[in-house]
């Protein structure tokens, strides 16, 4: 075994783990953290039991685990075993296993104790990965709950950044260094105005000129790697391969990528950042950069997670460039300029706060969990994608109004796939046909990997499976799932739509307009390209959608034409009669409906003469919900009142008054506004409340009194004038007054019984602002004199004295004062 910079800390390494519950490794790439330290650990025999080694990528597990076993000259399954989603090669030997995906969180979910396992290693823990942060939050519970002998190991090439430090406050940190060599950073953008493929073939091309060796290019994401592949075929001679790698190839292909390159050739690796990771890619010296990785931002509103392209991090290009020097001295070109690789991030986000979480909260409550905080996490999952997460497992049926697990949620935490797949394998579990529970199988591996090619029709890869995908359908299913399966033409046309709406109810589609445009039952619009088969299709069920960077709607990637009538016959419960009194807009009148409808989409209606006053009062309310309370006719009154209801709440805490913020008033409309809608069936009807008034109904006589005390609608001025205040919720409050109605005051009223200073708008004789001021004092004293003297000339006949504020204020001209003192 070579010697590795891992050897030089191996000692205080096996050390700390023995006296400490937690360690952290600190190893950047190169270092043999991955491939040399499991078999130290497992040599020293400080371990008592099986070691497990998540690793966040299945490439890296599957390659880290033939390294591991190649050391020991054995076979991947003997001392050295692996688990994944499609793979499972472990036996009664196996001594250290190394496992990715969701395989961790469902070892922990069937055993908590975690029987026979000493160690748990958490590799390449700086990707952040959803399954990481989750896989550490379970197993920090079971160290504190059940099992003190259990040790985890973090290794991470960044430590600073991730609060490992503060989670892990008394936790060794040992630090190793990485083996690299020498490598030559270049920052050479390309021109944005031109077509990306073309620049970075263009960019490969030249680089593979000047220099010797393999090389790998970082591209965001499939599509950009199979334009560059097909731009630089046309560029490069024949001892070049070009080689993609990305996580949807077939094992075959990877490897391919991954070896060394026959003799006399050369490579070329196009691949996304999966190639960041610990995995050494043979003969590679040379790196192009493009700087760019595609990422998932679920939408919590939406419940669809948009693919964007966006800059990489700084640690992210280190980690890229680092890639040249694994092996020898190396060149690296970033397609960037410097300047821009210093405004980027310094590292990237962890996949907890910007991911599709309902997953993660089926197993918090299969953990048995009712809230995130009962686990210690490095960043909290948030709060909208929990909330989005809870919905999305109520309407499948997970879970019950009280947010616990129901019979059909149990039966989808053991699947290992996502919720949504999950229940669709559970509803043909239901059924006990194995024929129907191979078909739901099928179905979820084509979900899981939906094909690339520009067909959408789900029943044309159902008849013409890879064997990929009945590979995958035979794991799940614990039945071999052959081809044969997609030839049940009967098999199909009845359980196809029935298996789909358990997981996808929400993504029923009915075409809007004949132009490929469609609405799902969830309210989202859809579409399809006009070249697709199913463009003129009627009403679709469409599980995979993708939500573009620059459209509205979103994108069926796959979808399976139906017959609504047929779906209505099968599936009762997803259609509902309703009557609805809806708005006229054009009218401004109210109109009644009878529908059946599938969750947002209309299947029939018919129109009804005369609705109910319930019923009207109803569809007011719904219309408000729908429009906001812009829609009501807000005086300025009512406007005030609200404010000041709001300030009081802001400057006295104590204070207690009806909440009047909008969504506060949206929630109780039916307290406040509904009782005053009886009779009201046209828009100026509705108009014509006194909002203000129904407003101030909910203030009792005591709040109204200190309300109007406290925050006083009007100042009385010396004058004798009963001026308004006008409130602002960000800014002070103002009172627009001749200056003249001033005189005499040295300083600027107050409200909230003097806790804040009216702000004073000095008007002219002719209510033309002069001067706005929080210091009438300061005012008098200064900038007044150049008032004064301008005003003189312009009103000699109202008063401008040299010492207004030991003056009487007024509001009458000098010839008035006279008559009224004489």
């Amino acid at each position: 075994m070579h010697v590795l910079p891992i050897h030089d800390v191996s000692d205080p390494l096996l050390t700390a783990l023995q006296q400490s519950p937690q360690v952290l490794l600190h190893a950047p790439t190169g270092a043999g953290k991955s491939t040399v330290l499991p078999l130290l650990i497992l040599e020293s025999g400080i371990i008592d039991g099986r070691i497990i080694m998540l690793e966040p990528r299945r490439i890296a597990a599957r390659s880290v685990a033939a390294r591991l076993a190649q050391q020991l000259e054995e076979e991947v399954g003997h001392t050295v075993g692996l688990r994944m989603r499609s793979e499972s090669r472990i036996s009664g030997k196996t001594r250290i296993e190394v496992v990715t995906e969701g395989v961790l969180t469902r070892m922990l979910q069937q055993d908590p104790m975690l029987e026979g396992i000493g160690l748990i290693i958490l590799d390449e823990f700086h990707e952040r990965s959803l399954q990481a942060d989750l896989g550490l939050a379970l197993l920090l519970d079971v160290q504190e709950a059940l099992r003190d002998d259990l040790k985890i190991l973090l290794m991470s090439a960044t430590l600073d950044d991730q609060g490992l430090t503060q989670l892990f406050p008394h936790a060794p940190v040992i630090t190793s260094e990485g083996r690299s060599f020498p490598v030559s950073r270049h920052f050479r953008p390309i021109n944005p105005n031109k077509l990306f493929h073309k620049e970075v073939a263009s960019a490969v091309w030249q680089l593979l000129q000047q220099e010797s060796g393999s090389l790998l290019l970082f591209l965001p994401g499939v599509g950009e790697i199979e334009r560059t592949r097909t731009e630089l075929a046309l560029m490069v001679s024949e001892d070049i391969l070009l080689c993609p790698m990305y996580g949807a190839l077939s094992i075959k292909e990877q490897q391919q990528a991954i070896q060394p390159a026959p003799e006399g050739k050369r490579k070329v690796v196009l691949a996304t950042n999966i190639a960041e990771t610990s995995l050494t890619i043979e003969g590679i010296r040379l790196v192009v950069d493009s700087g760019f990785e595609r990422i998932g931002l679920f939408n919590p509103r939406t419940g669809l997670t948009k693919l964007v392209k966006q800059r990489i991090s700084q640690a992210s290009m280190v980690q890229r460039a680092g890639r040249a020097g694994r092996l020898e001295s190396g060149v690296c070109w970033h397609l960037f300029s410097q300047e821009q690789a210093e405004r980027a991030a310094q590292f990237s986000e962890a996949e907890i706060l910007h991911s599709d979480l309902s997953g993660l909260w089926l197993s918090l409550l299969q953990w048995g969990c009712q809230e995130v905080t009962q686990l210690q996490w490095l960043d909290s999952p948030p709060q909208p994608a929990i909330g989005a997460a809870k919905d999305l497992l109520k309407r499948l049926g997970a879970i019950d109004q009280y947010g616990q697990l129901t019979q059909v949620g149990r039966g989808m935490t053991g699947s290992g796939s996502s919720v949504r797949t999950a229940a669709i394998l559970h509803e043909a579990q239901q059924n006990q046909n194995i024929e129907v529970i191979k078909l739901a199988a099928l179905l979820v591996a084509i979900i899981e990997e939906p094909p690339r090619q520009n067909h959408c029709d789900l029943s044309y890869y159902v008849e013409r499976p890879t064997d990929n995908w009945c590979k995958r359908a035979s794991i799940l299913s614990g039945h071999k799932v052959t081809s044969a399966v997609g030839k049940n033409s009967n098999l199909i046309s009845e359980w196809l739509p029935t298996l789909l709406v358990a997981g996808f109810a929400d993504r029923i589609a009915k075409n809007r307009d004949n132009q490929g445009r469609y609405l799902l039952s969830s309210g989202l619009g859809a579409s399809l390209d006009e070249n697709e088969t199913l463009f003129t299709s009627a009403w679709l069920i469409a599980p995979v959608l993708w939500q573009p960077e620059t459209s509205a709607d979103a994108k069926i990637a796959l979808a399976l034409p139906i017959d609504i009538e047929t779906l209505q016959a099968t599936c009762p419960e997803l259609f509902y009669q309703q009557e609805t009194v809806e708005w006229d807009e054009q009218k401004g009148t109210l109109i009644a409906w009878k529908r059946l409808q599938c969750g947002q989409l209309v299947i029939q209606s018919e129109r009804l003469a005369n609705p109910n006053s319930q019923q009207i009062k109803q569809a007011l309310l719904h219309w408000l919900r729908q429009n906001g309370l812009d829609s009501l006719d807000w005086s300025l009154f009512a406007q005030q009142l609200r404010i000041r209801c709001q300030l009081a709440q802001q400057w006295f805490p104590d204070i207690s008054l009806p909440a009047v913020d909008d969504e506060t008033l949206l929630d109780s409309l039916e307290s406040w506004l509904a009782p005053y809608l009886d009779g009201i069936t046209h828009r100026k009807q509705l108009h014509a409340l006194n909002i203000g008034e129904l407003l101030e109904h909910r203030l009792d006589w005591q709040q109204k009194k200190w309300l109007d005390e406290a925050l006083p609608t009007h100042y009385l001025a010396g004058s004798g004038s009963n001026v308004s205040i006008h409130y602002f919720l960000e800014k002070p409050p103002l009172i627009e007054i001749r200056m003249q109605e001033m005189y005499g005051q040295a300083t600027n009223p107050t409200v909230a019984h003097g806790q804040v200073v009216v702000t004073l708008s000095l008007l002219s004789p002719a209510m033309r602002p002069l001067q706005i001021t929080q210091d009438l004092g300061a005012f008098w004293q200064g900038s007044y004199r150049a008032i004064q003297k301008e005003m003189k000339g312009r009103y000699p006949k109202h008063l401008w004295p040299d010492d207004p504020a030991t003056t009487a204020p007024t509001n009458k001209t000098k010839k008035a004062i006279n008559l009224a003192n004489n």
